[in-house]
């Protein structure tokens, strides 16, 4: 089985290569990401500039590509021109901090897993949930159990689906187990500082932090990963809200003249 791998911290990342590495014990990997960082870039793509793709050399490693785009246009270009063979996963990851909750819509690794899902192929996202831990074997390690256990129960997931999974940063012998989950909420101190450019021009820089978690609920991503538990998101990209139609259609719009 040929898998991608790619991500939003780069190529380069300590992440992303291991996970390379480790995806090597199950398929013949194919490293496709982003030259530089491009965190909270969501499901941009690159249309109005061309495209340029360097292939690297990385140690362990057979196929990298390095692509001056985005996670997105990483895997668009990997599924349709870099990957010569058919391929059976999308593994996006591991991101150095959390993906969860509303954090999803920012996120350029999900993104990056999302646009597996939409080309049709299996895929999941995995993010380490610290941005100081730096030891990503248990995270590579958990990644892989994963991946063997659903190749080995042939689990197909519907179409439009993938998986989102984040993972505590402690040790292995911490990790409580898995846990199925739903996405909660995330929070946010918006919050802009006005500064002056050294032509006296005014910008912006965002020096907003998350706040501190105030949902509770178990069965929720932050709840289950603060606890220790690896948390498995299953995710849809289809945001229609299905049971507010009907609702909608009452309000007669639908007959408006326009």
């Amino acid at each position: 089985m040929y898998i991608l791998v790619t991500n939003d911290d780069g190529v380069s990342a300590p992440g992303v290569q291991a996970l390379a590495r480790k995806m090597m014990e199950v398929g013949n990997v194919v490293l496709v990401a982003p030259l530089e960082e491009k965190s909270a870039v969501g499901h941009g793509i690159t249309i109005r500039d061309p495209i340029r793709v360097s292939e690297l050399k990385v140690e362990g490693l057979s196929q990298v590509w390095g692509v001056n785009g985005t996670p997105a246009d990483c895997v668009k270009l990997g599924l349709q021109e870099l990957l010569q063979h058919e391929c059976g996963l999308v593994v996006s990851g591991i991101n150095n901090g959390p993906n969860m909750g509303t954090d999803v819509l920012y996120s350029g690794t999900v993104s990056a897993a999302i646009e597996g899902v939409i080309i049709g192929v299996p895929s999941i996202a995995v993010s380490l949930a610290s941005w100081d831990y730096e030891d990503y074997s248990v995270a590579a390690e958990i990644t892989l159990t994963l991946v063997k256990e659903i190749i080995r129960q042939e689990r197909v997931l519907p179409p439009g689906t993938l998986l989102n999974v984040n993972i505590p940063p402690v040790p292995r012998e911490e990790i409580k187990g898995i846990k199925i989950t739903g996405l909660g909420a995330r929070e946010y101190e918006n919050r802009f500082e006005k500064r002056l450019d050294p032509r006296g021009n005014p910008y912006y820089w965002s020096i907003g932090k998350l706040l501190p978690t105030q949902e509770k609920n178990a069965d929720l991503d932050a709840p289950a990963v603060e606890n220790n538990f690896v948390s498995v998101t299953p995710l849809q990209f289809d945001l229609t809200n299905y049971q507010i139609i009907k609702e909608i259609k009452e309000w007669g719009l639908e007959g408006l003249k326009l």
